[in-house]
């Protein structure tokens, strides 16, 4: 792939849009492409080009990018809709390898405010082609991936598949952190061995660099994402960025396995994000 498979220079024209009193109107047709690359294409796209300094405010900026695709999901129990992320990363700063990450939403939208000096490089890899490459490589392993895998809860473990189906539509969901590590088998093991061995393939991942200004989404049923880990940077060096979860009116179905995570699981329905109290859901 080259950067025009997957960029759209439309930074000056989103810009304007949300200079408007009514920005909807305008960034409507502005993102009509965007939400058809997130479902039916390659499941992510960069819009380049944001003069972020002339936004007075990138969080009402992101949020009504946001709000012309679709229902911004609460990220908290407080209901925040925009998440502010700095460093490189939670696993990283944990001091664990890098892993892909998986959020409750059918797109996340990233808007970087900074990037870091050194390390914070966003890669994304296709599910689709992970499973595929499986196919030819290991069919045992893709079976056991097919299977439920031990989660974290709420309040009980969750069982869910890296790879399913739900009303003829692929879905993938890989978040090996949330992953209850001692109740995985030999079975599920090797397995998840041989996705991440797929995973760093030479040509598999692709790596992108975030200016600021950049705005990133993709859709995690089909992309997944992980962030590297690189040197500890000074706080001023640090990268920022602003997120922001997203329901989809033209998304997949969802196994009923994924209930348990996103409350419901028709195609198009309102779903994913924190569960909040009745009237908490705000900025």
């Amino acid at each position: 792939m080259t950067p025009a498979d997957w960029m759209l220079p439309v930074g000056a024209e989103l810009a304007a849009a949300l200079a408007e009193p009514d920005p909807a109107a305008k960034l409507a047709p502005l993102l009509g492409p965007v939400a058809e690359r997130l479902e039916h294409g390659r499941g992510f796209v960069l819009l380049r080009g944001l003069p972020i300094e002339k936004l007075p405010a990138p969080e009402a900026a992101l949020l009504a990018l946001g709000q012309a695709l679709g229902t911004p999901l609460p990220q908290d129990a407080a209901g925040a809709l925009v998440g502010r992320l700095a460093g490189p990363g939670a696993g990283v700063e944990a001091g664990g390898p890098p892993r892909f990450h998986a959020d409750p939403a059918d797109a996340v939208a990233l808007l970087c405010l900074q990037q870091a000096r050194e390390g914070g490089v966003v890669t994304l890899v296709s599910a689709p082609a992970l499973h595929n490459a499986l196919m030819k490589a290991d069919r045992a392993a893709l079976a056991v991936l097919h299977q439920p895998f031990p989660h974290l809860g709420a309040e009980t473990p969750l069982s869910l598949p890296v790879f399913s189906t739900a009303s003829g539509a692929f879905v993938g969901r890989y978040d090996r952190d949330s992953m209850l590590e001692t109740a995985l088998d030999e079975a599920q093991l090797a397995a998840l061995a041989a996705l991440d061995e797929a995973a760093a393939a030479p040509g598999q991942a692709l790596t992108i660099p975030l200016h600021a200004g950049d705005v990133l989404l993709h859709n995690p049923h089909l992309v997944w994402k992980r962030v590297a880990a690189g040197a500890v940077a000074a706080p001023e060096a640090a990268r920022q960025l602003l997120r922001l979860w997203l329901a989809l009116p033209g998304s997949r179905a969802l196994p009923e396995s994924f209930r348990q995570v996103f409350g419901e699981t028709a195609a198009g329905a309102p779903r994913g994000g924190v569960a909040t109290p009745p009237g908490l859901v705000g900025g």
